[in-house]
């Protein structure tokens, strides 16, 4: 009896050693796949799309699909290339790196899989195309000296993302929220944006943008000053200034203007000289007559006369 238990169990035990060196034969390769994190504060974001933010810390992760678990004792080595000259070895499956610049890399990671001393160590080989994004950071405005009522103003907004970027922006009067109006959108292909706007009332007006790439996205809102439209006004002071000169001035021509006598006027000659007062306002025509000078005139021309010999 005790023989035919051992026996049972030697058939058993050779049984399992046929079954893991044939599991063992159907294993070709290490299948699993790559997981990106990246971390931002206390935030996680998963990032599977083959696109990562510049300069924020990321963790790579293999992810071992092994469902029948046959390499669950077996001793993984990896190595990661990160395509920036960077080769990171190791025994787990995680690393954590960043990506100081912006571009397109190729990762790669090579693991290697020892089940056995006397079984060939298995290898599995992956990569992938990754392109790094600078995230939406900083969102200025270049301000302008005063804002003024229906004027057409140009605002300039520099974003510091990596384009193409989607912009939504609108303008709020006295920053208050408005459920029912809408954001322009724009897709913006450079780092400033160019808007143009024109204040229908004055007071206190905010700016909202909203940008966005593919790895980020940021919300701000400016607030804006706007001053009445002093036009008119100037115009008003203008025109009533004219027309008090030209009042004045008419004012002054009839005080001004010299009263005519009844009396027959005086004949012009050439021993009177006439002198006219100074006083506007009494004005007056002094007549000086200088006594008459009789002197012999000399003829212009010598009168025509025949010379005989």
């Amino acid at each position: 009896m005790e023989s035919t238990w051992v026996l049972m169990l030697v058939l058993v035990a050779q049984l399992g050693l046929t079954r893991s060196a044939g599991s063992m034969k159907e294993l070709e390769n290490i299948a699993g796949k790559l997981v990106f994190y990246q971390m931002e504060g206390n935030e996680t974001y998963i990032r599977n799309a083959g696109e990562l933010a510049s300069d924020v810390p990321t963790e790579t992760m293999f992810e071992l699909s092994d469902p029948q678990r046959n390499l669950s004792s077996a001793e993984f080595t990896y190595t990661w290339d990160l395509g920036n000259g960077e080769v990171i070895q190791g025994k787990d499956p995680v690393v954590r790196y960043l990506y100081q610049r912006s571009g397109n890399y190729t990762l790669q990671l090579k693991v290697g899989a020892n089940i056995t001393t006397s079984s060939p160590a298995l290898t599995g080989v992956y990569s992938m195309d990754i392109k790094v994004l600078d995230a939406v950071k900083h969102i200025k405005l270049k301000e302008q000296s005063d804002y003024a009522v229906s004027q057409n103003i140009g605002f300039s907004v520099y974003v510091d993302g990596s384009p193409p970027m989607w912009v939504c922006w609108k303008f709020l009067h006295e920053c208050v929220p408005d459920p029912t109006s809408t954001c322009t959108l724009s897709m913006l292909y450079e780092n400033i944006l160019h808007l143009n706007h024109t204040f229908s009332s004055a007071g206190v007006h905010c700016l909202d943008i909203s940008v966005s790439n593919d790895v980020s996205k940021m919300q701000t809102s400016f607030s804006l000053s706007v001053k009445g439209n002093s036009t008119p006004h100037v115009l008003f002071i203008v025109s009533s200034a004219a027309v008090l000169v030209a009042t004045f001035s008419f004012i002054a021509v009839i005080a001004c203007r010299p009263r005519h006598n009844s009396r027959q006027q005086i004949a012009v000659s050439s021993n009177a000289l006439f002198l006219k007062s100074q006083e506007c306002a009494h004005s007056r025509v002094l007549l000086n007559i200088s006594p008459e000078r009789k002197e012999e005139n000399k003829p212009l021309l010598l009168p025509y006369s025949t010379h005989y010999s």
